[in-house]
């Protein structure tokens, strides 16, 4: 049986640096070590187990968290946003698909996190459709400068993010009126900026097991799990999730194959699966 992890939780954090280094000093779980443990909290409900399991991967939210710094809300509630979306993880996590936690849990912090910035980031109030915060999340990305876009690229980002052209223009707007200075305006050791927390990432442990698994999903494993198919679920599959451009409605594909939608979308629901089995087994 797995031992109780070597670091207890500090009685005292103090801040968030103390939190950090706290997070910092839990061991990383072996794969065996992980498996029994996920698999004591769901076939025994053992609640040390999912505290072992959530311990283990605090570092792993707080590097996702530092990605959102430059919305200007605080570290340590994106970091609390984020344990949440851990501790969402491991209620759900299947240690028999064969995937790491680490893996499977970044969706769930991610979405916390996206949820508490939209709700919290007071310059942002028309991200309410799914296209509106998907064109949220990623435009400083899409920028390749700090000037503004000029026609043409706000032209090609509504393209790509299926969103309005004047969506693009007034989502550029209200992200730069909320500029975040790098470093602290004065010698308070209290405050807070961004430059306190840069760092060099590609070290990390949980980016390299991420980079890794998601190398695997995309290349040799998806390979495999397409090369399962028929040739109809294949192609449902591409022009459905793979495409480069727009993606295929069910209703398109069903005129294509002189079917129903409905029964596009159960073709399209079996192969996933079966995609999904050949990867877990991978």
């Amino acid at each position: 049986m797995t031992q109780a992890l070597a670091f207890p939780i500090p009685s005292a954090l103090g801040d968030i640096d103390a939190y950090i280094r706290a997070a910092n000093r839990f061991p990383l779980l072996s794969e065996k070590e992980e498996f029994e443990l996920a698999s004591r909290f769901r076939k025994d409900e053992d609640v040390e187990a999912a505290r072992q399991l959530v311990l283990s991967h605090l570092r792993l939210v707080i590097s996702i968290a530092r990605g959102y710094l430059g919305y200007g809300l605080p570290h340590a509630d994106l970091i609390q946003e984020g344990n949440i979306g851990l501790m969402k993880a491991v209620k759900r996590f299947d240690p028999e698909r064969g995937v790491r936690l680490v893996s499977f849990a970044m969706h769930w912090i991610k979405a916390e996190i996206h949820e508490y910035v939209v709700r919290n980031w007071r310059m942002v109030k028309l991200a309410t459709t799914k296209a509106q915060r998907k064109l949220f999340f990623n435009l400083r990305s899409m920028k390749t400068d700090s000037s503004t876009l000029l026609p043409a690229q706000v032209a090609d980002i509504a393209h790509r993010l299926s969103v309005r052209p004047e969506e693009v223009v007034e989502m550029e707007t209200r992200l730069s009126g909320r500029d975040l200075a790098m470093e602290a305006n004065d010698d308070d050791e209290d405050s807070f900026a961004p430059i306190a927390y840069l760092a060099d990432q590609s070290s990390e442990p949980t980016r390299v097991l991420e980079a890794r698994a998601r190398e695997h999903l995309q290349g040799d494993g998806l390979q495999a799990a397409l090369a399962t198919l028929d040739p109809r679920s294949r192609r449902i599959i591409e022009t459905r999730w793979l495409a480069d451009d727009e993606s295929a409605t069910l209703h398109e594909l069903a005129a294509e194959y002189g079917v129903s939608a409905e029964r596009i979308r159960q073709i399209e629901a079996k192969a996933m699966q079966k995609m999904r089995t050949v990867l877990a087994a991978a």
